[in-house]
């Protein structure tokens, strides 16, 4: 089964949970034992899996990455002037692909899944594909 997530972003760089969405669809689903893939179509965007308890660790990870690939670096050429996004992308990654149990998402006591924009604000769209294993 496949699924389209439209998530609206509101700033540049900002990292949306979208655990409860990927779960809902697995309950929908019906599927027992397999596994879920969560994809986003886009070369300034990516999908993490990390800590959701902390506020801050959000904060951070975006600090961090901004500190990495500076949004107004003077010797980038792509003329959309967007090159640190695609290279947040690009190190975060598109997809990730998790296990589902007993028809339950298996993610550690403090994950979450995320979206991460790093070139909004913007309308994005996540894949989200469950496949079972029977």
């Amino acid at each position: 089964m496949l699924t389209k997530l439209s998530i609206n972003t509101a700033t540049r760089d900002e990292m949306i949970d979208i655990t409860s969405k990927v779960k809902n669809f697995i309950k929908e689903s019906n599927v027992v034992s397999g596994i879920v893939t969560v994809y986003t179509a886009h070369t300034t965007a990516g999908i993490t899996v990390n800590e959701n308890a902390d506020p801050d660790v959000k904060h951070d990870m975006l600090m961090r990455l901004d500190e990495v690939y500076p949004w107004d670096h003077s010797k980038y050429r792509h003329a959309e002037g967007n090159s640190a996004s695609h290279l947040k992308a690009s190190t975060v990654g598109t997809q990730q692909t998790l296990i589902i149990e007993e028809g339950e998402l298996i993610l550690g006591t403090w994950q979450g899944i995320y979206f991460c924009e790093f070139d909004g604000p913007r309308t994005r769209t996540v894949y989200v594909k469950v496949m079972s294993e029977e």
